[in-house]
């Protein structure tokens, strides 16, 4: 009967380490979002159309406005529309920009804007996949050390991750507004 128990008593520890490593372990080709939680962008059970923007938070100017200008256009939208859309900010700078900061950031301009981040090689691959230009560049006798010089695009992607169409930096919501106008968005 003892030693029933204890091999009971092993196989029940045994799965509680199992369940806390998957529970702390990070997968290098994953996006993450507050909490260290787990983002699936192309989650196929979730239909709505993503808005991605690629940028990063220490931008001084291309991201904040072009952030600003998404935001202004979801202002524009109806409730309902906005319910079919993911507006998503993924960080090119993961290095500095943890999950929680790079939510933080994509909340400050509007609350649906989701902010991920992830390992270096994960937002290389996504960044790659659609064919997002970046690279970093050190800064002289700066604080920041470095910037990141980067595209500057929104893409509008189906469900599976394919690509609906990509709008270029505006310094008006009116061609986001546009683009979301000309989607024939699933019903909620």
């Amino acid at each position: 009967m003892k030693k029933l128990l204890l091999i009971i008593a092993i196989i029940f520890i045994g799965f509680g380490v199992k369940q806390a490593y998957l529970a702390y372990s990070t997968d290098d080709n994953a996006l993450y979002a507050i909490e260290n939680k787990p983002v699936d962008l192309f989650d196929l059970d979730d239909p709505r159309v993503r808005i991605v923007y690629f940028g990063f938070t220490r931008c001084p100017d291309v991201c904040p406005t072009s952030l600003a200008m998404l935001s202004g256009a979801l202002n524009q939208i109806d409730p309902e529309t906005l319910q079919t859309l993911r507006p998503v900010f993924v960080t090119l700078d993961p290095e500095r920009d943890s999950p929680e900061h790079s939510a933080e950031y994509a909340h400050y301009f509007h609350s649906s804007i989701e902010g991920v981040s992830g390992s270096v090689d994960a937002i290389n691959e996504l960044a790659r996949r659609y064919s997002v230009t970046f690279h970093k560049t050190e800064l002289k006798d700066s604080a920041l050390k470095y910037t990141i010089d980067h595209s500057s695009y929104f893409y509008f992607l189906k469900p599976d991750g394919s690509l609906i169409r990509k709008v270029p930096h505006t310094i008006s919501p009116d061609p986001i507004v546009e683009a979301i106008q000309s989607l024939s968005l699933p019903a909620n």
